[in-house]
């Protein structure tokens, strides 16, 4: 399948497209005129597109798109909204008039009913936002929310469901592979899962 990722140049987002490549998909990188493209694999097609101003056409011959992206833990309020809330929105748009017939959301544990008392409530609005806007769209939709995550490769350890202990790790390789299953797995279509990896 050709799928459109999100966040590509990212912590998550790379480890994403390894994972598209290694099960014969065509991943389609999003990236900025800005971007360190040095990791992505050889040959991934790389379509320039900025989240904060996406151009219509983005999703173009794609089947799925995967937003991994994020502003990072180091921005502010404003480029939360801009990249988790809207960016993430008009993604949803474009590929919705697209013709994008799944649509896959990395989110956050919490965005379902972000905690005013929680010092990431800001961010978790902004995913919550997103994420309502995905489950009205007419796309297959697949939500994840994993826990806080660790720059550690897959271990294939990983609870999903209510039993995720909220205060968790989730390692960005396990996330990948989930993602990845999410884009290919019929029993992926409507769910919104929370995820840990264990052990």
């Amino acid at each position: 399948m050709k799928i459109l990722v999100a966040g590509a140049t990212g912590n998550t987002g790379t480890r994403l497209v390894k994972e598209l490549c290694s099960r014969g998909h065509d991943p389609v990188a999003l990236v900025r005129s800005s971007s360190d493209t040095s990791d992505l694999p050889e040959n991934v097609e790389q379509r320039l597109g900025d989240l904060s101003d996406l151009q219509k056409g983005i999703t173009e011959g794609c089947e799925v798109v995967i937003f991994a992206a994020g502003s990072g833990g180091g921005t502010g309020e404003d480029m939360t909204d801009a990249i988790d809330r809207d960016g993430a929105i008009r993604l949803v748009d474009l590929a919705e008039k697209g013709g994008v017939r799944r649509f896959v959301m990395l989110s956050s544990v919490g965005a379902g009913d972000p905690d005013p008392d929680s010092e990431l409530v800001h961010y978790l609005k902004a995913k919550h936002d997103a994420d309502e806007r995905l489950k009205k769209s007419s796309m297959e939709t697949a939500i994840l929310r994993p826990v806080s995550l660790t720059d550690d490769g897959p271990t294939g350890n990983v609870r999903l469901g209510d039993d995720v202990d909220p205060r968790g790790k989730a390692a960005r390789g396990d996330v990948a592979v989930i993602l990845a299953n999410a884009a290919e797995q019929e029993d992926w279509v409507g769910a919104v899962q929370l995820m840990e990896t264990i052990g």
